[in-house]
């Protein structure tokens, strides 16, 4: 049906994600028959204790199952993974990606639990790993998949050779994206704005104001002076960083401005600065969330 409206690149990356217990071996091929080309399984973890205190509706083998059934259909397939679990330790975390590996994705999503404001867990927090053993999990976790041939390109993303996820790079490159369906997000540079929007989440408000055209619930034209802010907490994020001319194609801001910040980012051994790229250096990217701070 998109295809119909919109002309898109033959070769474009179309991902669905899925979650494990909600689809089978049919729908999956049913969408890649439909043209999904890459599919996101969230697995989170094969361990049935913190599946649970996850509050996952699905267990270890719907998981595998999941993951097995997403591979035999579809070339390109990302595993999402979480570590620094609610009890989990570390022979635990290296458990779940020797698994995950055995399954043979081209992809693979790890992620830093984070306890998130108005969920359960921000509520009545469990407790989890303490900072250094959730960095010996990370330790383990990048050196197993270098090792195992995947390129850790994102603070959170690895792939198999040339098996990057496009669209994720987009939004690291503080690329522009349209959000379409109820609760979707865009963000749109103009010829004179860099606009955010968020488009109704609940499903039938979405439908009531789209069909008066008012699909969009809210929307802001990020100032100036917090554009160099986004722009960076998004391209620190790769460890390859960016060629310094993308940030003034990106905001529209000279470079120059930022110069005194990365040379004392530089100076303290956050950064790599060259003629070729801004990169965050190894301290840099196991601080990076005091780095990104610099330019907020």
């Amino acid at each position: 049906a998109i295809r119909m409206r919109v002309q898109l690149d033959p070769l474009a990356e179309i991902t669905l994600e899925a979650n494990p217990g909600t689809v089978d071996s049919g729908r999956f091929k049913a969408f890649r028959e439909a043209g999904v080309n890459r599919l996101s399984v969230g697995i989170q973890s094969f361990d049935e204790r913190h599946l649970k205190a996850l509050g996952r509706i699905h267990g270890r083998a719907d998981a595998i199952a999941a993951a097995e059934a997403a591979l035999t259909h579809f070339e390109a397939v990302n595993l999402d993974l979480m570590y620094a679990l609610p009890g989990q330790s570390l022979a635990e975390a290296e458990a779940d990606l020797a698994t995950a590996l055995a399954l043979g994705p081209t992809h693979l999503s790890c992620y830093h639990l984070t306890l998130e404001p108005n969920t359960a867990f921000a509520a009545n927090p469990p407790e989890v790993p303490d900072p250094d053993a959730s960095a010996d999990m990370q330790d383990a976790i990048e050196a197993k998949l270098a090792a195992a041939g995947f390129t850790h390109y994102e603070t959170s993303a690895f792939a198999q050779p040339g098996r990057q996820c496009r669209h994720n790079l987009n939004y690291w490159t503080f690329g522009d994206y349209l959000g379409i369906g109820a609760g979707a997000h865009s963000k749109l540079t103009l010829h004179d704005r860099v606009l955010r929007q968020m488009r109704h989440k609940h499903p039938t408000a979405y439908l009531e104001h789209a069909a008066a055209g008012r699909a969009v619930q809210e929307e802001r034209a990020v100032p100036p002076e917090e554009l160099a802010g986004e722009f960076m907490m998004n391209a620190l994020r790769l460890h390859a960083g960016f060629p310094p001319d993308l940030f003034a194609l990106r905001t529209s801001l000279p470079l120059q401005t930022l110069l005194p910040l990365l040379k004392d980012a530089e100076r303290d051994g956050l950064l790599e600065l060259s003629a070729h790229a801004i990169r965050p250096s190894l301290r840099g990217r196991r601080f990076l969330n005091l780095l990104i701070e610099r330019f907020l």
